[in-house]
C-alpha cells in the first residue's frame, strides 16, 4: 500500500515531465533548424544586386554590338562584365565566410546548451519513469520503452528518460520537417 501511494504522488509531476521534456525537445529543434535556414537564406546586400545589375547592363550592351566593326567595343564590354562578375564572387565570397560564422557560433552554443539540458534531463529523471503508457499501446516495444524506468505498474509501461528523449527527438524532427 505504502508503494501505491508513493507512485501516485508522483504521479501528478509525472504526467507534467512528458510533456515538458517535449516541450524542450521541440524548441531546441525549431531554433536550430531555424537558424540553419537562417544561413542558408543569408541576406543579399545592395551592393550585390547593384553588381548583378550592372553586369546584365555590360552583357546586354557588349550582346547589341553584332557587327565585325564594333567587335572591340562589345570585347571590352565582356571584360567589363567579367572583372564585375570577379568582383561580385569576391564579394559573396567574403559576406558568406562572414555569415557563415557568426551563425556557426550560434549554432555551437545550441547544440552545447541542448547536450547540457539533456544530460540534466537524464540525470534528473534516471531511474524514475517520465510517463506511463498503457501495455497494450506499446505491445512488442514496452521492455524498451522502460528501460531506466522500472517496467511495468498496473498494466501500464513506465518510460523512461532516454527512451523518452529519443522519441521525442524523433517527432520533433518530423514536426519540424512539416512546418517547412
Amino acid at each position: 500500500m505504502g508503494e501505491e501511494e508513493t507512485l501516485g504522488g508522483e504521479g501528478q509531476g509525472r504526467s507534467l515531465a512528458a510533456p515538458l521534456i517535449f516541450l524542450v525537445v521541440v524548441f531546441f529543434q525549431l531554433v536550430s533548424t531555424y537558424l540553419e535556414q537562417l544561413k542558408k537564406r543569408a541576406a543579399k546586400t545592395s551592393t550585390e544586386v547593384q553588381l548583378r545589375t550592372e553586369i546584365k547592363q555590360l552583357l546586354k550592351e557588349a550582346s547589341s554590338y553584332s557587327q565585325p566593326s564594333t567587335f572591340a567595343q562589345a570585347a571590352k564590354l565582356r571584360r567589363l562584365a567579367a572583372a564585375k562578375e570577379k568582383e561580385l564572387a569576391n564579394l559573396q565570397e567574403m559576406h558568406n565566410k562572414e555569415m557563415k560564422l557568426s551563425y556557426d557560433l550560434y549554432l555551437k552554443i545550441i547544440f552545447l546548451s541542448k547536450i547540457v539540458t539533456y544530460f540534466v534531463m537524464i540525470c534528473w529523471f534516471w531511474r524514475t519513469p517520465v510517463a506511463a503508457i498503457s501495455q497494450q499501446l506499446v505491445q512488442p516495444f514496452g521492455r524498451m520503452l522502460s528501460w531506466g524506468a522500472g517496467g511495468l505498474f498496473n498494466d501500464n509501461v513506465l518510460v523512461g528518460i532516454i527512451p523518452w528523449l529519443i522519441l521525442s527527438t524523433r517527432v520533433s524532427k518530423f514536426v519540424c520537417r512539416v512546418i517547412q
